[in-house]
């Protein structure tokens, strides 16, 4: 299930030690990062992505791709900068915009005082020489420029100097009010015509209040702790506890030279992903923790690691410990449950997502990445705050408030109440981890008498909204009833809500419901399919099968090798889906950058450009791929998703994998990077790599006895084959 709401068709032990300090961040970290910092660095290499320029000649202005070009040897907020390099000519003029990343869940409010720039000139500049300023809301009502050298003295060559710019001095020349502090855009543009090229490096933006009158420099990082992988190495340190923070700094020094920096993370993160791309590296590493004005604490003491080459098994085992660590080390601190994503809004948290993180939690413990009793304490966390959250007829909302349990409506005024499909996602992991930990003595019993009593108390029968009653309907809402009108009608991810529905043991639909309401029958739905893509024949499903999301939502608990219907063996049906898009990105009708074998994965994510459902269609199709698309495949299609997950990490590297694996989506064509870590998006990766080499939550799902029940009532139905 995906963010924006559509149609159903389209919805979409170091660590041991570790593991209290990690957790250990402030509630509000990620939300006062995104209401400071309006630029830190570019996950884009060559240009940042999120900006845009223009010049009318005489004037130039250097842009790569109509984007402002990054400078990656000198900066402030590591690994980069933005590099202005112009020339103001008489009769001309020129004008470059930075954007603000829109990230899901980002407050676009800004409430300090001040705008602050760091800014450094090669060569000694005056200030009257400096370009103007002017910004726009998230309204596009704009200001008039400012001239930046009338907040700043003529700068020194080589020297970075720090810009204060007053909120208020930015005064509206739009029809409407300019709103500062709803800060979108900000805009350079030309000012003295002197005829001369400049260059000016640009870092670490943000809207704050002034420094304390007495401000000092944090605390050094404690317990520095490196590791080394194939091709990077993740360093860890104890958070430090100080209101100045603004970033910790991660330097590194190879075969015994001087540190030097490499990388900042914001505060509430302790964690760092050095990827050097080279499997035969030593290296020792440093972390301070310094305010926005460069107050620095005095380095940590150092931790060495090496890299080393890996074995596939070990790169899997890699890829599910970083995916794992999402659900572990950034869960909201007082319900154990799963941001939507990071970072994000700290109090949002996804009932789906973080059902999908309870089988990740399954996969940590299998694989020794955490202790059994550490996750049954973070499972006693979670039902205890499921329990006391915002229920309606059983069934939880799409999102929860982490802290009060109440629901938030984040997709407007009529959904708010319950979400069914959200609710089977979070069921279909704790339905797997009832039978995982029940025998693990007291804890394991009480674990599994909570989760049976949230399992029973889910009404699932409620949901067949009309008079008719042979379907399922997606919401339901205390004020507006089931006005959105969802009916749930497949092929797409919804599949485990029909079967849960029908497997409860206190509130169960008919199974016929099954065939009238997922299989979509009497409503039009051309659920079977039997087409032949790239000489693939797709068993179910419109057109080539969709997103690739359909083929693990359900599939992450529920083993398609046992389940099958009058249409098709679903192991089949996935698998096919699978195989169709690979295909699709090898055959490559749209001729985009990167696309082969080794670089496929459509999926429901959010692009460059927002939230889109992709599939191998001309349509959906502009280039970005997810790699939890291709790596969820795992059990579908291994050679060709091994092959996929070493081109990711091995050759697309420092772009593309980060602190929690592989970030959520790239498109090659147009030089975009994701700078989110979703949680709907990393605990497939780690579940269905389990499912292909142990099997692990399939086992553990179909052992609850409701489960082989219900499949036996839906293949008893006439008409099976």
């Amino acid at each position: 299930m995906r963010l924006q709401k559509k149609p159903v068709s389209w919805r979409c032990a170091a660590l041991l030690a570790l593991a209290s300090c990690l957790t250990a961040a402030s509630a509000r970290a990620d939300q006062n990062y995104s209401q400071q910092v309006f630029f830190d660095n570019s996950l884009s290499p060559a240009s940042y992505f999120y900006s845009s320029g223009r010049a009318s000649a005489p004037s130039t202005l250097r842009l790569i791709d109509g984007k402002i070009p990054v400078e990656t040897s000198t900066f402030i907020s590591g690994p980069n900068a933005l590099e202005l390099r112009w020339v103001s000519a008489p009769a001309g003029g020129w004008s470059a915009e930075v954007n603000l990343y829109k990230w899901r869940n980002r407050t676009l409010e800004f409430p300090g005082a001040n705008l602050w720039l760091w800014i450094y000139a090669p060569g000694a500049m005056r200030a009257k020489d400096l370009p103007r300023l002017a910004m726009r809301d998230t309204e596009g009502d704009f200001s008039s420029p400012l001239a930046i050298g009338a907040y700043t003295r003529d700068l020194p060559a080589g020297r970075w100097l720090r810009v204060r710019i007053p909120l208020a001095d930015f005064k509206t020349a739009s029809v409407h009010a300019l709103e500062a502090h709803r800060l979108s855009t900000l805009v350079f543009v030309q000012g003295v015509a002197d005829n001369v090229s400049h260059t000016l490096f640009l870092d670490d933006i943000r809207i704050e209040d002034d420094p304390a009158a007495h401000e000092t420099a944090p605390p050094s990082p404690r317990d520095v702790a490196a590791k080394g992988y194939e091709r990077h190495i993740d360093i860890t340190w104890e958070p430090v506890h100080d209101p100045n923070l603004a970033q910790y700094v991660i330097y590194r020094s190879e075969n015994g030279g001087p540190f030097r920096p490499i990388g900042v993370q914001r505060p509430g993160v302790n964690r760092f992903c050095d990827y050097t791309g080279n499997p035969h590296m030593s290296a020792s590493y440093q972390v301070t923790a310094r305010t926005a004005s460069l107050l620095e604490s005095a380095p940590s003491a150092a931790s060495a690691a090496s890299t080393n080459p890996m074995t596939d098994d070990q790169l899997l085992t890699m890829v599910q410990e970083a995916s794992f660590r999402y659900y572990w080390e950034a869960d909201e601190p007082h319900s154990g449950m799963t941001r939507e994503n990071t970072p994000g809004n700290d109090d949002i948290v996804a009932m789906g997502a973080s059902g999908f993180g309870v089988m990740a939690i399954m996969v940590g413990t299998e694989r020794g990445f955490i202790t059994r009793q550490q996750a049954i304490g973070r499972l006693q966390k979670i039902t205890n705050f499921l329990e006391h959250a915002d229920r309606f007829h059983g069934a939880w909302p799409h999102f929860l408030n982490g802290e009060t349990g109440r629901v938030l409506p984040v997709f407007g005024m009529y959904d708010n109440g319950a979400d069914l499909v959200e609710t089977a996602f979070m069921m279909e992991g704790l339905l797997a981890a009832r039978q995982y930990f029940k025998n693990d003595g007291q804890p394991g019993r009480e674990l599994y008498d909570h989760i049976t009593q949230l399992w029973q108390s889910v009404d699932w029968n409620w949901f067949r909204a009309t008079p008719k009653r042979d379907a399922l309907y997606w919401h339901w809402s205390p004020d507006y009833s089931f006005y959105i009108a969802n009916r749930l009608t497949g092929w797409n991810e919804v599949m485990i809500t029909y079967l849960e529905a029908i497997a409860s043991p206190t509130h169960p639909i008919p199974a016929g419901d099954y065939y009238s309401g997922w299989a979509g029958e009497g409503v039009s739905n051309h659920y079977a399919n039997g087409k032949s893509y790239f000489d693939i024949t797709l068993p179910v499903g419109s057109g080539t099968g969709g997103p690739l999301f359909f083929t693990d939502y359900s599939f992450m608990g529920l083993n398609p090798r046992e389940f099958h219907d009058r249409f098709i063996d679903y192991f089949d049906q996935n698998r096919s889906q699978t195989r169709i898009n690979q295909a699709y990105c090898i055959h490559n009708p749209n001729h985009w950058k990167g696309y082969g074998a080794d670089t496929w994965g459509l999926t429901a994510v959010d692009g460059p450009h927002g939230y889109v459902p992709y599939e191998p269609t001309a349509d959906l199709d502009d280039g970005t791929i997810a790699p939890t698309g291709a790596i969820s495949a795992m059990p579908y299609t291994p050679d060709a998703s091994m092959t996929a997950l070493k081109h990711f990490y091995r050759d697309l590297g420092a772009q593309v994998w980060g602190i929690y694996g592989f970030r959520d989506a790239f498109n090659l064509q147009q030089n975009w990077y994701s700078g989110i870590t979703m949680g709907l998006n990393q605990a497939p990766m780690a579940v269905m790599i389990e499912n292909y080499r142990t099997g692990l939550i399939w086992r553990e799902f179909m052992a609850n006895p409701e489960v082989p029940a219900m499949l036996k009532r839906i293949e008893s139905l006439p008409g099976q084959p």
